[in-house]
């Protein structure tokens, strides 16, 4: 345990950049492995997650380094040319590694054990296991379908259609990756629009792949088995979930001004900032371009007065990952914010409902729970009480829970005790030195 007390030191100022984004980077390892030649990658996330989904991919035979300047060189293997590990694969804390590889291994004619850490173990995978089995993967899964599992693949698959019955990226991912090597054509059906880098980058890579809408409304993806992927240079854009805790850090603490450098607003991944400028927040986007067909700004972003809003339910895929920031930026709105539909943040690293609402309760917020969300009464703008001596936030080995009650210790009379940075680095390894650099006392203590 590496725990650690945030508390208020100033306004936030001076302009900064995020770590690469973390959907991107791991999709851009994967794609580089299954590519015939050299993909080199500049951004990518160093992250633990990150780490993970490399070293599966250099388990099953893609080449895989990184140069002194920070340049990642991936030489794939080829569609169909992944080979067997000789031992079990180590996810980590890694949902999306495990998901997204799971589909790519259930159409190679190999076996592949999965493990990760006691947080990934309790996560359920039976939504990728179901269609991928229809595929033609068998699996022996530990009970619920959790971690350890063995997956063996199967080649030549069956060609599904299949229609997403939640709203997730990393399972329609894992069925596009599956259909890579599966002769003909495998259809998702996506009802609710989710995060579409995979849809973007398999673009990039030379992959037959379609989107249509469908009378319901409903988006239609296809992609063409037996692929041959062209390997790609690749510019990854700041991840916006990474952001999104100084965004919200500048908007809470009096006196700030700063601006976050570089951060991906991909539509399909960017729904906090919308949110935030509707309860007030002050978010101005500076030299809007496209990066590697990605969407990217300047974020300058100043303190401001929240609004308590009820938050539109419709845009939870676009922002699912910023919810525990978001329930700490309606702590100090003016009256009550109201959150549903939240059942996907039970099933994350940890239940974010519930572990935030504990966290928040003990900073001094006013929280409900609800079967799907929370209800958050607002201090008005002042500070939020923090932690007595002695009790600390319990995170649950979860990056984001750790990551949003050290942003609600800097808005905080006392501050607030984590009770385990560790977990941070399997996102945002420069978290806590990145956050000392904007603070004008902050850098001195850490």
């Amino acid at each position: 345990m590496r725990p650690r007390r945030f508390t208020a030191s100033g306004p936030l100022t001076g302009r900064i950049r995020v770590p690469g984004d973390k959907s991107i980077s791991h999709r851009s390892i994967m794609l580089g492995a299954l590519a015939v030649g050299e993909t080199r990658v500049t951004g990518l996330l160093e992250g633990e997650d990150v780490q993970s989904t490399a070293a599966a991919m250099r388990a099953m035979g893609a080449t895989i380094e990184r140069d002194a300047d920070g340049m990642w060189h991936v030489h794939g293997v080829g569609v169909g040319g992944l080979l067997q590990p000789q031992a079990a694969l180590d996810m980590g804390n890694s949902g999306t590694s495990t998901r997204l590889l799971m589909g790519l291994v259930a159409t190679h004619p190999i076996t592949a054990t999965f493990v990760g850490d006691g947080s990934l173990s309790k996560r359920p995978m039976g939504r990728v296991i179901d269609p991928l089995s229809t595929m033609g993967a068998e699996f022996t899964a530990s009970p619920g379908g959790r971690l350890p599992l063995t997956l063996r693949g199967i080649s030549p698959a069956v060609p599904i259609e299949y229609r997403l019955p939640v709203a997730s990226a990393q399972v329609k991912s894992a069925l596009l990756l599956a259909g890579l090597n599966t002769p003909g054509i495998t259809t998702v059906i996506e009802p609710i629009p989710t995060r579409d880098h995979s849809e973007r980058m398999l673009r990039g890579f030379g992959a037959e792949l379609t989107v249509d809408l469908a009378e319901d409304g409903a988006r239609v993806i296809r992609v063409r088995g037996e692929a041959e992927l062209k390997p790609q240079d690749i510019v990854v854009p700041g991840d916006p979930s990474s952001a999104a805790f100084f965004v919200v850090a500048a908007l809470l603490v009096e006196g700030s001004d700063l601006v976050v450098e570089n951060v991906g607003l991909n539509p399909t991944r960017a729904a906090l900032f919308d949110v935030l400028r509707l309860m007030g927040g002050s978010i101005e986007e500076l030299d809007r371009r496209d990066v590697g067909g990605e969407p990217v700004a300047d974020l300058r972003v100043r303190h401001s007065l929240l609004t308590g809003i009820a938050v539109d339910p419709a845009v939870v895929p676009s922002m699912v990952d910023e919810f525990p920031v978001l329930f700490v930026a309606a702590a100090l709105a003016r009256g009550r914010t109201v959150t549903t539909g939240l059942e996907e943040l039970r099933v994350k690293e940890s239940d974010r409902i519930s572990a935030m609402r504990a966290a928040l309760e003990l900073a001094g917020a006013t929280v409900t729970e609800t079967e799907d969300g929370l209800i958050i009464d607002g201090t008005g703008g002042d500070p939020l009480p923090g932690t007595a001596d002695g009790a600390s936030v319990v995170t649950h080995l979860d990056h984001r829970i750790a990551m949003a009650m050290a942003i609600a210790g800097i808005a905080s009379k006392r501050g607030v005790e984590v009770d385990d940075t560790r977990p941070i680095a399997t996102s945002f390894p420069v978290f806590e030195s990145l956050l000392a650099s904007v603070r004008p006392e902050g850098a001195a203590a850490a």
